[in-house]
């Protein structure tokens, strides 16, 4: 494979990340608050980076397993079936994390879940880098990133939308 190739496959999952960020960017340049801002941003994140980028991943793994196979690094197994429906589930959580009824519980809730998967893909990732040699493409650069980066981002932005929501709420006096 060549280096152009071999670049080009490895930076392709960062794409949604991408997507995420100038749609958010563009869309908050005009926000009349920091509040609405960052209900875009999550919402941006939530549909773009994680709802589209695992609903290409489970696309991906269903129709062209074998392409699949060799760009993480291994043969063809019936564990790509497996990883296609996890990422479909994560599609549905980003998919809803984006709907404006959600709530910055269930986003952070659906961060975690997010980050329980795409994490511990990220250690299996780096396990098969150190101890078996594998640079393919779908096991290093841009998947690494992108598996750390979704969740993290998701977390974060639910987080510092708690606390917007708190502050923004009156204080009730304690009676006595």
């Amino acid at each position: 494979m060549d280096t152009f190739s071999y670049l080009a496959q490895s930076a392709f999952p960062m794409t949604w990340l991408l997507v995420a960020v100038v749609g958010a960017l563009i869309r908050t340049r005009h926000s009349t608050s920091r509040r609405a801002a960052l209900e875009t941003w999550q919402r941006w994140w939530a549909v773009a980076a994680l709802g589209c980028g695992s609903l290409w991943m489970t696309i991906s793994f269903v129709t062209i397993p074998d392409v699949m196979a060799t760009a993480i690094g291994f043969g063809r197994t019936p564990f790509e079936f497996e990883i296609a429906f996890a990422n479909l589930g994560l599609a549905v959580m980003g998919f809803r994390a984006a709907s404006p009824s959600a709530s910055a519980r269930e986003r952070v809730t659906i961060g975690l879940g997010a980050g329980m998967f795409l994490w511990g893909a990220v250690i299996g990732h780096v396990h098969q880098w150190f101890a078996h040699g594998d640079h393919a493409p779908g096991n290093t650069g841009g998947v690494l990133a992108y598996d750390i980066l979704i969740p993290a981002v998701m977390i974060t932005l639910a987080l510092r939308s708690r606390r917007y929501a708190a502050a923004e709420q009156p204080s009730v006096p304690v009676l006595a």
